[in-house]
């Protein structure tokens, strides 16, 4: 078992609550502010880094994620919005089976072109049921994927979703209503979810506050995704961080 996965299992046996941060790696076109988002997040106490994103405008990447691992001791890990978007610089990859949608590419296509790469590199691969979740408004992930977001008000589609994941062998499941979103993944969701699989439970999108973050920590999810919320207000994420890491069960 890679380090990353060993370290979101280890948090989810001992009840701790993780915070990631997602950076935007076109932020790699502007050094300062790459260098103040990544500064801002381990003030924050960030526990993991993200790196990705569904639309990729900029040729560099692989120098964003350089640069992320050289100013932070904590983990990075990439959030692949395609095949393209892989790094020898990181820990790890979310190796990401869209599993709330029917596009074969984004099931297991994607990962047959990605996996030697990876291989290659030598980056740790965690397996990882990527569901979609409904946010309210179309969002860059929903439309790129081609797919379907489950319904808000439909958290038993979800739990059976992730059932399936874990029967598969996959190693955690991430639930995300993306990035922009008006609305997070619902509580209700969350806990219908955790109640099927014992898996790490990452939760992203539509994250504006602490007491939505405590909320969906008490719900059952493990991890946290911050990224938009991050961008605006670096401050406000500290309320966050205090939210999530004060959330013990």
């Amino acid at each position: 078992m890679g380090h990353v996965l060993h370290t979101l299992e280890n948090a989810r046996r001992d009840g701790r609550k993780l915070l990631a941060v997602l950076i935007d790696p076109d932020f790699g076109q502007d050094r300062e502010r790459l260098d103040r988002t990544v500064q801002n997040a381990c003030m924050a106490k960030a526990d993991l880094i993200f790196v990705g994103g569904s639309l990729l405008t900029s040729a560099a990447f692989d120098l964003c994620v350089q640069r992320v691992k050289e100013l932070s001791d904590r983990p990075v890990v990439l959030f692949p919005g395609s095949p393209s978007q892989l790094s020898a610089h990181a820990d790890a990859v979310l190796f990401l089976s869209l599993i709330s949608g029917r596009n074969p590419e984004l099931l297991i296509g994607h990962h047959v072109t990605a996996a030697p790469t990876v291989k290659a590199l030598g980056i740790e691969a965690v397996p990882t049921g990527y569901m979609l979740v409904d946010g309210g408004k179309p969002t860059t992930v929903s439309y790129v994927s081609q797919t379907v977001p489950i319904p808000h008000d439909k958290p038993g589609i979800a739990a059976a979703t992730a059932l399936a994941g874990s029967y598969l062998g996959l190693g955690t499941i991430y639930m995300d209503t993306g990035s922009g979103a008006l609305r997070t993944v619902p509580p209700a969701m969350i806990s219908a979810v955790r109640s099927q699989v014992n898996l790490p439970i990452i939760v992203g999108g539509g994250i504006k506050d602490a007491a939505t973050a405590r909320a969906l920590c008490a719900a059952g999810a493990d991890v946290l995704v911050v990224g938009t919320a991050f961008e605006q207000d670096p401050e406000h994420v500290f309320a966050m961080s205090e939210a999530v890491h004060g959330e013990v069960h």
